[in-house]
């Protein structure tokens, strides 16, 4: 499943990330802090799904109230949540 995200709040433009049989593939950032974001792509490759939502659900940035990780969790967790419906 092929999952395109449009984030609130944060740097990023868009992240796009791919799930197959529960696990997280190819992972993009468009927009955001380039060594954060690409760091965290080849962190999240092969990991469950599950488990980056349980990882990065609640991860600010400074003083924001979300962040990359944080908006990726959430919008991958409603993509899961969808899929099971």
């Amino acid at each position: 499943m092929e999952i395109n995200l449009k984030p609130k709040g944060v740097c990023a433009r868009s992240i796009s990330l791919e799930v197959e049989d529960g696990i997280v593939h190819n992972v993009r950032f468009f927009g955001g802090c380039p060594g954060n974001t690409m760091g965290l792509s080849k962190v999240l490759e092969g990991m469950e799904a599950q488990e980056v939502v349980r990882r990065l659900k609640g991860v600010r940035c400074l003083f924001k109230p979300t962040s990359c990780p944080d908006q990726l969790a959430c919008g991958l967790e409603e993509a899961l949540a969808a899929q099971q419906k």
